[in-house]
């Protein structure tokens, strides 16, 4: 079972309670002694860096795929 710390706590132990939240513990956050609040540590988003080029080949894209669309542009505008 979590214990419920105050703000005052928390402030004064930071640290301390930051390396919990970094080691997996969830830390209950509470006003009057009841719990208000959850720390809990952030999902692994792995820390492998991203490599370019990874979708080579996977992926297409119109030559023309920036050009200006006219015909949708005086349609819109013809409806002001």
């Amino acid at each position: 079972m979590n214990t419920v710390i105050n703000v005052h706590d928390l402030k004064t132990n930071y640290s301390k309670y930051l390396d919990q939240v970094i080691s997996g513990k969830e830390i209950l956050l509470g006003k009057h002694g009841k719990a208000v609040a959850k720390i809990v540590p952030l999902p692994n988003t792995g820390s492998e860096s991203r490599k370019l080029g990874m979708l080579n080949g996977k992926i297409w894209m119109s030559e023309d795929f920036d050009k200006p669309m006219l015909d949708l542009w005086n349609t819109v505008a013809n409806k002001k």
